[in-house]
């Protein structure tokens, strides 16, 4: 069986998949003033905002390929795409064999990459806005609250869990609307896939979104 995705808003990219919104609890600690730490830990958060303008300024004139190729590194560089992926299939995914893992996070990585190129395609004056304070959220992580700003002025926040790791700070998950985990919604989506055909079946539906998207 293979499962087909609806089109992705620029607000709704970080649902990713087609399940209801998932509230996550997220333990809540005042924001700390900034500090050199701080900074390194947002950077990567600016470094993305700052690619997703160029690309929707760029906008669907520019070939979808050549936007992607611009945003990969950058998505790279920002998430740990191991740590998100092995969040949203579970406790399985310590027991999938290492050729199966390889598979899934290619395709997942395209997805991820693809889902970005395709929700930020167009530019009507949006903003982005990242506060100069970080909230920890304990086990070591800690939150970057942004926000997109449209050009009407609608708002809305994108905040981004951050975890250091060997490579310094990556994102492990994005909230929208400031509770809404991307990690949780795809973790219930994937398992309904992986328990109707297994590790093939989520790479397919992958595989077939990015052509989507990517159309």
């Amino acid at each position: 069986m293979t499962h087909d995705f609806p089109p992705i808003g620029r607000r709704e990219f970080v649902l990713t998949l087609a399940i209801p919104a998932v509230a996550v609890a997220v333990p809540w600690h005042p924001a700390v003033a900034a500090t050199d730490s701080d900074a390194d830990v947002i950077a990567p958060v600016q470094r993305l905002d700052a690619a997703l303008l160029v690309a929707m300024r760029a906008g669907q004139g520019t070939p979808f390929e050549q936007r992607y190729a611009a945003l990969a590194p950058v998505v790279d560089q920002t998430f740990d795409l191991n740590a998100v992926l092995a969040g949203s299939i579970g406790l399985r995914w310590s027991g999938l064999p290492n050729d199966q893992k390889a598979q899934l996070l290619a395709a997942f990585r395209r997805y991820s990459v693809a889902s970005y190129t395709a929700s930020f395609n167009h530019f009507s004056g949006q903003a982005f806005q990242v506060l100069p304070t970080v909230r920890p959220v304990g086990n070591g992580e800690v939150i970057v609250q942004s926000k997109l700003v449209s050009g009407d002025g609608s708002v809305t926040p994108l905040n981004y869990v951050m975890r250091n790791g060997p490579s310094g700070w990556k994102a492990v998950d994005v909230l929208v609307d400031g509770s809404i985990s991307r990690v949780a919604v795809q973790r219930s989506d994937f398992r309904s896939l992986l328990e109707s055909g297994g590790v093939p079946e989520l790479v397919t539906a992958l595989q077939s979104k990015v052509a989507n998207l990517a159309a």
